[in-house]
């Protein structure tokens, strides 16, 4: 399986961006999709996640309500709509899968061990 992430870019604060996770190989059924970001100087970052067996989406508070995460019908692209950046926001993000199939408690998918397949990372700078 292999992610292929996209979108990334210079945006003024305020703005929005749609990153786009591409899997080839398989289809999400069975797994669980996150995001994930790391800003310069800074540790990775849990931002959203999916949980493959009912569709529950978690959120990182800093992004709650600005952030959102969604898919294709086709399974094989998640998405991650940011609206209202700030500088903040500024970082390589990255998706990632979980191809374990199982179920886990939300804590779970909030943890980069979680995933044993990462995309490659694109750039997100929000910047006036």
């Amino acid at each position: 399986v292999q992610l292929q992430a996209s979108g990334g870019g210079l945006v003024q604060p305020g703005g929005s961006l749609r990153l786009s996770c591409a899997v080839s190989g398989r289809t999400f059924d069975r797994v669980s999709m996150g995001w994930f970001r790391q800003a310069p100087g800074k540790e990775r970052e849990f931002v959203a996640a999916r949980r493959w067996s009912d569709g529950n989406t978690y959120y990182a508070d800093s992004v709650k309500g600005r952030f959102t995460f969604s898919r294709d019908a086709a399974k094989t692209t998640v998405y991650l709509q940011m609206n209202s950046l700030t500088p903040e926001d500024t970082a390589t993000y990255y998706c990632a899968a979980d191809r374990s199939g199982r179920n886990y408690i939300s804590s779970y998918y909030r943890r980069e061990g979680s995933y044993d397949n990462w995309g490659q990372g694109t750039q997100v700078t929000v910047s006036s």
